[in-house]
């Protein structure tokens, strides 16, 4: 009961559901399905860290990215391309992925975006087309997307993942 009410207040912290209250805004199950991750080349510059993997999300079969062991990742919408807004209390629930290699990080499968490392406070976390890349706590076994659509900012990145665009200088391009 105390570990429920601990996930739940660092939930509430980041943007987290409404699951400390009992209610629920995720509609995510999955279903996991096998699909080779293996490389089909060797790492041009640095470590595998990230994979593919199929799962039924939203009752479609979709391709999502992993870590290499199998866990889903998510990407946090209040990020910008260059720093986390994930910190504290919500990185104990949101794991960043950092990268703790040498070089460029690699996919083990091709994918049409680009993996690349960010120096933040966490330390250097890995991006996917200029999204931070997370896993979740509540995802106890490969495959699992139980953060899917928490706080209706937790989304599971994908390849065809679109490129996070810079925020624009001032704030808004809208004056009011």
């Amino acid at each position: 009961m105390l570990v429920m009410l601990a996930i739940g207040v660092m939930l509430v912290s980041c943007g987290g559901s409404s699951a400390a209250t009992g209610g629920s805004n995720v509609a995510s199950t999955a279903t996991v399905s096998t699909m080779s991750t293996t490389p089909t080349a060797a790492p041009a510059s640095g470590p595998v860290v990230v994979k593919t993997t199929m799962v039924s999300l939203n009752g479609q079969s979709t391709t999502i990215l992993t870590d290499i062991r199998g866990r889903t990742l998510y990407y946090f919408t209040s990020d910008t391309p260059t720093q986390s807004a994930c910190t504290g209390g919500c990185a104990s629930t949101w794991p960043p992925l950092l990268f703790q290699g040498n070089g460029s990080p690699q996919s083990a499968t091709p994918l049409p975006g680009r993996l690349s490392v960010v120096k933040d406070a966490h330390g250097q976390q890995i991006a996917y087309n200029g999204h931070l890349l997370y896993t979740y706590a509540g995802d106890t076994a490969p495959g699992q997307i139980h953060g899917n659509g928490v706080g209706g900012r937790w989304f599971v990145a994908t390849p065809s993942l679109s490129v996070l665009a810079p925020p624009t200088p001032g704030g808004s391009q809208y004056k009011y």
